[in-house]
């Protein structure tokens, strides 16, 4: 792939921010909040007796994400560079965070969040920016030596190993998914061989397989996949009531807090599965329109990483959309039966704040990109 480099100063001078990017991403959320009023409405009201407990909540993660959106947009990206090295030991300790007693919290077979003066925080969801960082100034600096076993694949996956293999402890297949192949995506940009990257493919493959065969929740997953009916009533429980709701909501939708399914039907309603409650209450036509809009932040992402002024800004440009897109596509697939449940958020919709906090910074870091291309 060939490397895009600066053809001239004034070629890329600062400019306006790409406004179409930053419009879809607020739309987005706007939706998101409206949505998860509504679908967290009952749930929140029997767990606290007041129906908007998770939507205040979510405002609060918001204000964060909002203030860290305008901090990376306005900060120039090529600062992270200086901090390459930080940002891949800081992946490592948040990694390590859920294992130290009195601060981790599970939640069902996941020990994937911490306990912080009362707030829940989930390490992983910063792990996807902080180690995506790290491999972008990895990747510029050894694009010539990626053929180079010793200096180039070796210590990539090696790299990619340890972060792994801390994701399967707690264990959160659903990040190590996302992390994995947005981390392949960079190393193919960044310069890497397509031969490399299918051995790796492999491997993992295999070695998720066999993983499988010794975590019954991670096979019984599969088995929902292949036959939904087999357990409707306990294994495949959420698998049926996702597919009931989507396929409720018809072409228009039951209409906006119509949802029958948030009635203690299906689990999750405020974050992994509030996509099901979308598609119930607002039917196929909003659904595609959400999905498109993801579509859409990809693009303007794709158009950005093929007019960053350096290696750097391309391949952390692709990095970021790449991440977002494949986090609602393994959402979404997951809800409509296409791909196994995982249990990640929608992207900048689901509730929790570290999700929509690592979001957004990752969004204003691209909007600081953006502001920087070749015109």
């Amino acid at each position: 792939m060939a490397i895009i480099k600066k053809s001239s100063k004034s070629s890329t001078a600062r400019h306006e921010p790409d406004k179409q990017l930053i419009a879809v991403i607020f739309v987005v959320l706007i939706f998101g909040l409206v949505s998860l009023s509504s679908a967290s409405a009952v749930v929140a009201y029997a767990k606290s007796g007041d129906a908007y407990y998770f939507f205040k909540h979510q405002l609060f993660g918001l204000g964060l994400g909002l203030a860290a959106f305008l901090y990376f947009s306005k900060v120039d990206y090529h600062v992270w560079k200086k901090y390459a090295f930080g940002f891949l030991l800081g992946s490592v300790l948040l990694l390590l965070l859920v294992f130290i007693p009195g601060l981790s919290a599970k939640w069902g077979q996941a020990r994937s969040w911490i306990n912080v003066f009362g707030f829940s925080l989930q390490p992983s969801e910063f792990v996807k920016l902080s180690f995506l960082l790290y491999l972008a100034a990895w990747l510029e600096t050894r694009k010539e030596e990626l053929h180079d076993y010793s200096r180039g694949i070796g210590p990539f996956v090696a790299i990619l190993g340890i972060i792994a293999f801390l994701l399967l402890l707690q264990p959160d297949i659903g990040t190590l998914s996302i992390v994995a192949i947005t981390s392949l995506i960079v190393y193919f940009v960044g310069g890497g061989k397509f031969k490399h990257i299918f051995i790796i493919l492999l491997f993992g493959f295999l070695s998720f397989a066999l993983m499988v065969q010794f975590k019954t929740y991670q096979l019984n997953r599969f088995k929902c996949l292949i036959d939904p009916g087999f357990s409707s009533q306990d294994i495949c429980y959420q698998t049926n009531q996702s597919l009931i709701a989507v396929g409720s909501g018809g072409i228009t939708g039951r209409g906006l807090g119509a949802s029958r399914q948030k009635y203690m039907y299906l689990p999750e309603v405020s974050g992994d599965a509030i996509f099901a409650i979308i598609a119930e209450e607002t039917g196929l036509i909003v659904s595609v329109l959400l999905v498109g809009s993801y579509i859409f932040i990809f693009y303007r992402g794709y158009l950005i990483s093929r007019r960053a002024p350096d290696d750097f800004g391309r391949i952390l440009a692709i990095g970021i959309v790449s991440w977002l897109s494949l986090q609602a596509i393994i959402n979404i697939g997951g809800i409509i039966n296409l791909i196994p449940m995982t249990g990640v958020p929608l992207p900048l919709v689901s509730y929790g704040g570290s999700a929509i906090l690592a979001a957004l910074a990752a969004c204003g870091i691209l909007v600081n990109i953006s502001k920087q291309t070749r015109v």
